[in-house]
């Protein structure tokens, strides 16, 4: 009997964790619907506006403009690795903090490589080594822009301190990893270079070069657009992150329900034969002890 009061004990814990899991994939799925809404409005936008930025920086080089263009030796770089503040996401966090290493090891090896975290659960990874934001200027803990994702200020911010890095030359090499944003069961991890600003791809002669009236000035647009291009680009690769985070987790919740479900079962059944097996004994003992006493 012991051995069924277990059985029932698990049994139970598992019908709460079933529980569990179900309400948090429905609250992802409610969440992964405003987050893929938001990533998919602003893509298209952000992606013209970096073709635009990529277009004036390649003819900008020789201008003082042109600075978030400069190709220097790569000396000093900076990892911004975009990771969740909460878990239960499958291997969402792991698979950046995994790329950033690989990253360090490989790509950057013997260069000072520093890694900005946005997102709990990279900082708390990487706040314990060497790699982790010493400035004093850039913000250490930058995790709290994903709790109101609809304000770009707070991105705007942190986009300018490491634009304002890369000009004052602390950093050679900005490079950005996340997450991006395919559908609810596949996000594509995606390293992308944030500074300097690579120029356009040459392909064939759809990216010839055409003759623009610029209206003001050149160096005025410049001044003004490529700001704002890399605050966006930075706030793309965060809505992209958010709405994968949300992908992440209904998928995994989906199948940790689909797991608690085949685990109840088979519980069910175990407990059921284990209580076939007891009533079994029970009556042959009964059968036993009759059969004696008529013996």
């Amino acid at each position: 009997m012991a051995n069924l009061k277990e059985i029932r004990n698990r049994i139970t814990s598992v019908g709460s964790t079933m529980q569990i899991t179900s309400a948090m994939k429905m609250v992802s799925a409610a969440k992964l619907k405003r987050a893929q809404d938001n990533i998919l409005q602003l893509r298209p936008y952000a992606n013209k506006l970096t073709e635009i930025l990529q277009n004036l920086s390649a003819s900008a080089e020789n201008s003082s403009e042109g600075v978030y263009s400069q190709v220097r030796e790569e000396k000093n770089v900076l990892i911004v690795a975009v990771s969740s503040n909460r878990g239960l996401c499958g291997a969402f966090n792991a698979s950046v903090i995994r790329k950033v290493n690989v990253l360090i090891a490989n790509d950057f090896k013997g260069k000072n490589v520093s890694v900005l975290s946005i997102g709990k659960r990279a900082n708390d990874y990487f706040k314990k080594t060497e790699y982790n934001i010493k400035a004093s200027y850039m913000p250490h803990n930058p995790s709290s822009v994903f709790d109101d994702l609809s304000n770009f200020e707070p991105v705007a911010e942190i986009a300018e301190k490491i634009m304002q890095s890369f000009a004052k030359g602390d950093f050679d090499k900005v490079v950005i990893v996340y997450n991006q944003f395919k559908n609810a069961a596949v996000q594509i991890l995606t390293t992308e270079q944030y500074l300097p600003v690579l120029p356009p791809e040459k392909d064939g002669e759809s990216n010839a070069k055409a003759d623009y009236i610029f209206e003001p000035e050149k160096e005025k647009i410049i001044q003004e657009l490529i700001p704002k291009s890399l605050k966006t680009q930075l706030y793309k690769a965060l809505l992209d992150s958010n709405a994968s985070e949300h992908g992440a987790r209904m998928t995994a919740m989906h199948k940790a329900t689909d797991n608690a479900k085949e685990l109840q079962k088979e519980l069910k059944l175990n407990y059921n034969k284990a209580r076939q097996a007891a009533i079994t004994n029970e009556i042959l003992e009964i059968v036993a002890g009759a059969e004696a006493l008529n013996g």
